[in-house]
């Protein structure tokens, strides 16, 4: 199921900075928020079919997730004086995700055919267990992951796609576990990256407790990152429901070399399924390969 509308979203990248904002376009305000108003409605209402098309999808998606693959070439090693090069991403990286709380695999249908559709051969799946795994947690079975990607594939780097909570666990795989050596891009869709207020509820996964504003995780990640090798691309929707406020999908940091691309009226389960997000995600990844100055935000 692709979901996707002419007024629905408009995709536009920016380079993000701590007082950057995003400005939509418009030529009439009278005109602009009847607009604004159409797409928010129907981007509700796409929401109520995302929802209703995840809650379907879920038991298919039950089970391991991912594609296991010869070894596509040796693995280089390093080099001889001991300094640690990161290997430049061919068009064929593999292509990790990882889903978010009250989901498993299934969220990623649209994701995954766009991918393959955009050339990318090796698209693999971490489907862990939301109600069993934290933050930290489940950042470790995503390492494991990526090595045994890495050892199949013979790729030295990967791409990985997050959304959600999957944005933060692959954030902080990335951050505080060396992921950045392993990880050339990083995606995330409607992350919390700084929380959102509607973990407030009061339900007793440690994961929800980690997406409040200001818990440990949190903080930690808005630690120092000197030379972090991992380049940041976050989508952040403004009719998000579930990151409240929207802005905190936006990722802020001093040493992350970050893009944040807005998202119109696009709602939070709605993402990863939006034709026009899918679109935008494969441009992105298949834009890595080639260097590109990322401002810092």
């Amino acid at each position: 199921m692709i979901l996707s509308g002419r007024n629905l979203s408009r995709c536009r990248s920016t380079w993000a900075t701590p007082s950057g904002r995003a400005e939509p376009p418009g030529s009439g305000g009278g005109l602009l928020s009847v607009r604004a108003l159409t797409g928010a409605v129907f981007g509700a209402a796409v929401e109520v079919a995302a929802i209703v098309a995840a809650l379907a999808l879920y038991p298919s998606g039950l089970g391991e997730g991912g594609e296991r693959r010869r070894p596509g070439g040796p693995r280089r090693s390093a080099p001889s004086d001991g300094t640690t090069a990161l290997p430049a991403v061919s068009a064929d990286s593999p292509v990790l995700l990882v889903h978010g709380l009250c989901s498993n695999r299934a969220i990623f249908h649209v994701m995954r055919r766009g991918l393959r559709q955009a050339g990318f051969r090796r698209v693999v799946v971490l489907n862990y267990n939301w109600l069993n795994n934290d933050v930290r947690s489940a950042a470790r079975l995503l390492a494991e992951q990526v090595e045994r990607v890495c050892e199949d594939s013979g790729h030295e780097r990967v791409h990985v796609i997050g959304h959600s909570l999957g944005g933060v666990v692959a954030r902080y795989y990335v951050q505080r576990m060396g992921g950045d050596d392993r990880v050339h891009t990083l995606v995330t869709l409607g992350a919390p990256h700084h929380g959102t207020l509607a973990a407030a509820l009061p339900l007793p996964l440690r994961a929800i407790r980690q997406l409040r504003p200001g818990s440990d995780v949190l903080a930690e990640l808005a630690g120092p990152a000197p030379g972090c090798g991992t380049r940041f691309v976050a989508f952040h929707s403004d009719l998000d429901e579930l990151i409240v406020p929207a802005a905190n999908a936006r990722l802020v940091h001093p040493d992350l070399r970050i893009r944040n691309v807005p998202v119109r009226a696009v709602g939070h389960v709605s993402l990863p399924l939006h034709g026009r997000v899918v679109g935008e995600v494969c441009r992105v990844l298949r834009d890595a390969r080639v260097a590109e100055p990322l401002a810092a935000a």
